[in-house]
């Protein structure tokens, strides 16, 4: 906050496309979609329509004992796009309070559907997973830096590593390892399944950990370990989700089915703030008892089912099916490959991560030992600054820079975004 009060602050006025303008009328390139959340560009006409006859209509009205066309309507669309077997909707409004929501709500089927199965109040997690920053979700990540703080306030989970081939901590090379970092989670829910309510993960990308992709089948793994050992598979797609890995949902690259989805962030194609934990029959059914029994999920927010975002992800959704979002994202994630490519080569870059229009480049002081750039160099800082000044804003992750355009970014718009990265690094690196 100090180098924030020192520093010149960048005002954004608006919007349009894939580009931002501020104050002083100046314009830069979206290169992280206004923090993951922006899918077909600023100011989409049809989203602006969307947003504009819902409001002469209503714009909220509590969800509590009542409800709206546009949740409704809504409701419908997600179970029609989702992993099959996903067939109810609960609506909260971040991505944190969705996992807030599954987690609870896992917790409280156990106890109600199946109690003879254990405990079952505690879940498995990724290191260096992020969730969220209220409590719940803090309790089931591992990002140090921004949860220590608040150790004291959060519940017991256990822990496994994470796939992260670059270091790999079992130094191992995939894919001669064979995906041995599923072992030591296999033993977990062995040995501790009926204490374990769910595994959580983000499905093919740790976003927060810094783009970090995992291999090949992993995912498909850990849902038939989950399944082998009766604990709930929780996915937390609210990064990954509405088409950032070239597909609706990223468990769908596997056929996945979790038990319970957590969405958010391009839910409303970065209009308005809107969340969803969708889950299964079975354990919807969980919660279905007469009154004096209580089995409601007793959960709730003041703006659960807000009718403008509600209308605004309706448009959202229609805008995948009418400009054939997915289909057009291929030829931009292979040639963002391409582009990629001279990047790669730079000396201070050790590894690249790519999937769909997900990009982590992940930078290091020397490339044959993998050895980091210490905090205080604060390399992904000096990186974005230069890349701001040539026009495209980006976000860091510690040393890893990411990019992660809006899926409506022309090829032109996508290969100036590389270009614009690589002589950032090259002007900072000093290569």
């Amino acid at each position: 906050m100090q180098e924030w009060e020192q520093d010149e602050p960048l005002i954004i006025e608006r919007g349009r496309g894939s580009y931002l303008f501020d104050i002083q009328g100046r314009s830069y390139l979206d290169g992280t979609s206004s923090v993951w959340v922006n899918l077909h560009g600023h100011r989409h006409p049809a989203l602006d329509r969307a947003l504009k006859r819902q409001l002469g209509k209503i714009a909220h009205s509590t969800f509590l004992g009542l409800s709206n066309p546009p949740a409704i309507e809504l409701a419908r669309e997600l179970i029609r796009i989702a992993p099959p077997g996903l067939a109810r909707v609960f609506y909260s409004d971040n991505g944190s309070t969705a996992v807030e929501v599954a987690l609870k709500m896992a917790v409280q089927y156990w106890q109600q559907r199946h109690p003879d199965a254990g405990p079952k109040r505690s879940f498995l997690h990724l290191k260096l997973a992020y969730h969220g920053d209220t409590i719940g979700a803090v309790s089931v990540g591992n990002i140090d830096l921004f949860h220590a703080p608040f150790k004291s306030l959060v519940f017991p989970t256990v822990e496994a590593d994470p796939p992260y081939c670059y270091r790999c901590p079992l130094k191992l090379t995939h894919p001669s390892c064979q995906v041995a970092c599923l072992e030591p989670i296999e033993r977990l829910l062995k040995t501790r399944h009926r204490e374990l309510a769910g595994l959580v993960i983000e499905p093919l990308v740790q976003a927060a950990a810094g783009m970090i992709t995992h291999p090949p089948g992993y995912l498909k793994r850990i849902r038939e370990l989950c399944t082998k050992y009766n604990v709930l598979l929780i996915a937390d797609e609210v990064a990954t989700g509405f088409g950032r890995t070239g597909k609706m949902f990223a468990c769908q690259h596997e056929a996945v089915t979790p038990d319970l989805m957590a969405i958010s962030k391009g839910m409303t194609g970065g209009y308005m703030p809107l969340a969803a934990t969708l889950t299964t029959e079975e354990i919807y059914k969980a919660f279905l008892g007469t009154y004096e029994e209580f089995k409601t999920f007793f959960h709730g927010h003041s703006y659960t089912g807000n009718p403008l975002g509600c209308a605004v992800a309706l448009e959202n959704l229609r805008i995948f099916r009418r400009e054939r979002t997915l289909l057009r994202l291929r030829p931009k994630s292979a040639a963002l490959a391409r582009w990629l490519e001279p990047v790669a080569r730079l000396p201070h870059v050790g590894e690249i991560r790519h999937r769909g229009l997900m990009v982590g480049i992940e930078l290091v002081r020397d490339r044959p030992t993998k050895e980091p750039y210490p905090i205080t160099a604060r390399i992904g800082h000096h990186v974005a600054t230069e890349a701001r000044r040539n026009g495209l804003l980006l976000r860091p992750l510690g040393n890893v820079i990411v990019l992660l355009p809006p899926l409506s970014t022309s090829l032109p718009e996508l290969k100036r975004m590389v270009a614009i990265t690589h002589s950032a690094i090259e002007t900072v690196t000093g290569r």
